[in-house]
């Protein structure tokens, strides 16, 4: 016979786990340690493409930023580049940013949850591939409000204040001058950052969760991906 709890289980819709994943996440992933992921992950997609449209005019000037940078870096390493060439590559993908957002979105998704399942199986996880793209997928769920939030500072900020993307972020990276720090170490200050560090805590407790291992076990494995991301996107 069918519990009460059972089935209130079963009538969580996937609204409400967008909902308990910022508060109650072991009990998105034990009701979602099926694996089915794919409504999750398609609301997840157009969410972050409906958050690009939606503050792309704050965007603006950190790509501004980061073009220039680039730019910089690209030039003096080929000088056979020039501006007029990268200014097209520039516009390419200013027009086809909301497909990189369609796409990438579902990859990285993808990825992460790979990763997340390899890592697992180090450990003697019980978790499916699937699962552990449906983690995947939730634990991407605040990186929506981060998007909202650096859209949000890009409009009120000074633009001579904006000098690369982690310009507007929440960690640490934001304090270090872009052109003078050494690579490397933007890159691992880049992830010392708010909602990063949620997004490996997530991993963290949704393999714990589907994977039935130790909080300490998939700890460690978030820790492994949260360090290589700093080295994708």
């Amino acid at each position: 016979m069918t519990t009460p709890a059972a089935s209130a289980v079963k009538a969580a819709s996937v609204w409400e786990d967008f909902v308990d994943i910022f508060y109650a996440p072991s009990s998105v992933f034990d009701r979602r340690r099926d694996g089915r992921f794919g409504l999750a992950l398609l609301i997840l997609t157009l969410l972050a493409v409906a958050i690009f449209f939606a503050v792309k005019g704050g965007m603006q000037p950190v790509m501004d930023a980061e073009f220039q940078r680039r730019a910089a870096e690209q030039m003096a390493k080929n000088p056979k580049l020039t501006p007029e060439m990268l200014e097209k590559g520039r516009a390419f993908t200013e027009k086809f940013g909301w497909l990189f957002v369609l796409v990438g979105t579902p990859i990285a998704v993808f990825a992460t949850g790979l990763v997340l399942w390899v890592g697992g199986k180090l450990i003697d996880a019980k978790e499916s591939l699937g699962a552990a793209v449906m983690v995947a997928t939730y634990a991407m769920v605040p990186r929506l409000i981060s998007s909202l939030l650096m859209g949000v500072q890009g409009l009120f900020m000074s633009p001579d204040s904006i000098t690369s993307r982690y310009s507007v972020s929440l960690g640490a990276a934001r304090f270090l001058d872009p052109t003078t720090t050494n690579p490397l170490v933007l890159k691992l200050a880049g992830q010392v950052e708010l909602f990063a560090i949620w997004t490996a805590v997530l991993l963290a407790i949704g393999l714990s969760v589907t994977g039935r291992v130790s909080r300490g076990k998939a700890a460690a494995v978030a820790a492994v991906i949260w360090l290589l991301s700093a080295f994708v996107g």
